[in-house]
């Protein structure tokens, strides 16, 4: 049992690396495929700064309309959700962050929760929140 709990922790590391690279390379290079990343179903929620977007088609349209941006992440974390929670289905949670800097603007902090889980021999985004942090003043 703690060695099943240990090499799950292990995949969920490597996972969120994988799959962060890939998702950040598409969302500042290629934005037109992102609903790839998301549910194939409404199942899909997006929360970009406290705006909710349900349903893979809707999320990439939101994405679309966002200025070009270039995201570094300077720190990832990841944890499997367990078994009982999501009825046996592989599932990880995702916590990303870093700097997003939009067009010519100044690079702002950023963080991010995904939660992935497996379909097939694919990652998709059941839920993702995605959140500026703005300075206190």
């Amino acid at each position: 049992m703690e060695q099943d709990l240990k090499s799950k922790i292990d995949q969920s590391c490597h996972t969120a690396e994988e799959f962060t690279k890939l998702y950040y390379e598409s969302m500042d290079k290629r934005r037109h495929l992102m609903s790839r990343y998301y549910l194939d179903s409404s199942a899909s929620v997006l929360v970009w700064n406290g705006n909710g977007v349900v349903g893979k088609d809707e999320i990439q349209k939101f994405l679309m309309n966002l200025p070009a941006s270039e995201h570094t992440l300077t720190s990832l974390d990841a944890q499997p959700v367990l078994d009982s929670a999501v009825g046996n289905q592989l599932t990880f949670v995702i916590l990303g962050c870093g700097f997003v800097k939009y067009q010519d603007k100044v690079p702002r902090p950023f963080q991010q929760n995904f939660m992935i889980t497996a379909q097939g021999d694919k990652w998709k985004i059941v839920s993702d929140c995605f959140r500026l942090q703005e300075p206190v003043t």
